[in-house]
């Protein structure tokens, strides 16, 4: 706390925070944020000091926007900041703590970063690399500015957890989502459909993939099902196509998504019913969750609740 105390007077007084208090001073919310998603306590820290410029830089004195996340469907209070063009939008924070926080949903929740987590959390190298390659900054040579600073400030030594605290970490967002064959005993309702092509399931509900010439009456009965039942459970009215290689449920989706897949970046070209399809929650849920109105979409860099954020 006296380490918080003292940054704001010298930042308040005009004098700069230099690197090393940037460090010491968000060292260990960098260390919690790696615990609770995964991602290294150096990359955290190292991508600080760089976009933040050491906790110096406008977005993060004025906004508390220490990572230069630009606004992408954000619902919450922004500036206006000149960066790649002038006046972008970048999101803005009520604390320092609260950018850290929303800089791990950024990397854990979006598709194009999800292979990093399958890293060790040592492998600095191999994130910043990943990070450049997924297209986090612009400049070529933004893995080496990272690795610089890791390796000038000995920032690998906050990524060393003891055994408990390594087998504690979240499983990777592709553990997470990664689907299971679903085999019900003789005696389940459907064990005789099993035994004609596979259930997998998700999120702990059975579904198959739809076949070149399904239909849904088919399906329906196959599966000892009424026509608007199964369309129900896949939230879909009559008249929808029935696509090959669709995800067609079997039984109703659940309330909320699986444990750590909290949230997701929504990106181009994807929707609210691909959403509750991928994640296997009722779609009239992900509507109340993000408290937005029955049929209109979410805009592409949306971070959308799976779970109630209550």
């Amino acid at each position: 706390m006296l380490t918080v105390l003292l940054s704001g007077v010298w930042t308040m007084s005009g004098q700069k925070l230099t690197r090393q208090q940037y460090i010491e001073q968000y060292a260990d919310i960098a260390v919690r944020e790696m615990k609770a998603t995964g991602i290294p306590a150096s990359i955290t820290l190292a991508q600080g000091c760089l976009e933040s410029g050491n906790g110096n830089s406008t977005l993060a004195t004025k906004a508390n926007n220490h990572f230069g996340i630009k606004c992408h469907g954000w619902k919450g209070k922004s500036i206006k900041h000149t960066d790649d063009a002038p006046d972008e939008c970048f999101r803005s924070y009520d604390s320092a703590e609260a950018s850290f926080r929303d800089h791990s949903d950024f990397l854990r929740y979006r598709d194009r970063y999800a292979t990093l987590f399958n890293l060790d959390p040592t492998d600095y190298k191999g994130w910043a690399y990943g990070l450049q390659k997924a297209g986090y900054a612009t400049a070529t040579t933004y893995a080496a500015s990272l690795i610089r600073i890791i390796e000038e400030n000995e920032l690998y030594r906050y990524d060393r957890l003891d055994e408990q605290a390594r087998e504690a970490l979240p499983p990777t967002p592709q553990e997470a989502e990664t689907s299971l064959q679903f085999k019900p005993l003789p005696g389940h309702k459907l064990y005789q459909a099993s035994l004609q092509r596979e259930i997998r399931s998700r999120n702990g509900v059975p579904y198959i993939i739809a076949r070149k010439n399904d239909t849904w009456r088919q399906l329906a009965r196959e599966y000892n099902l009424f026509r608007g039942e199964l369309l129900r459970f896949n939230d879909l009215r009559h008249g929808a196509v029935l696509q090959a290689g669709a995800t067609v449920y079997v039984e109703p989706k659940k309330k909320e998504s699986a444990p750590h897949l909290d949230k997701h970046v929504v990106e181009e070209g994807e929707t609210m019913h691909s959403l509750a399809q991928r994640y296997a929650v009722k779609i009239k849920k992900l509507y109340q969750y993000n408290a937005m109105r029955p049929g209109t979409e979410p805009e592409p860099g949306t971070i959308l609740n799976l779970r109630n954020p209550q």
